[in-house]
């Protein structure tokens, strides 16, 4: 099933506070990823900030962007994560 994003939002320790267009809210992790190619930039927490929505998906001010399915397959349910509700 394709579902794409509607809405992210930084959080601290480089995690993603994503909302899919069937109205879940999921948090994905980047931290694995920040060793890889492109995503190696976005160390600089001030260019992991830049995240935002693009077309179905994210993107971030170097062009990084990720697939909304792998997104979506990857990411925890928000009830899955100890103590995000007081992060939002």
């Amino acid at each position: 099933m394709y579902i794409s994003v509607k809405s992210v939002r930084p959080l601290s320790e480089y995690q993603l506070l994503l909302t899919f267009e069937n109205g879940e809210k999921k948090i994905f992790d980047m931290k694995p990823y920040l060793d890889k190619g492109i995503y190696k930039e976005l160390k600089d927490e001030s260019k992991f900030k830049t995240v935002r929505i693009s077309f179905d998906s994210i993107e971030w001010c170097n062009n990084a962007d990720i697939d909304p399915e792998f997104l979506y397959e990857k990411s925890k349910k928000i009830n899955a994560v100890f103590g995000l509700r007081d992060a939002i």
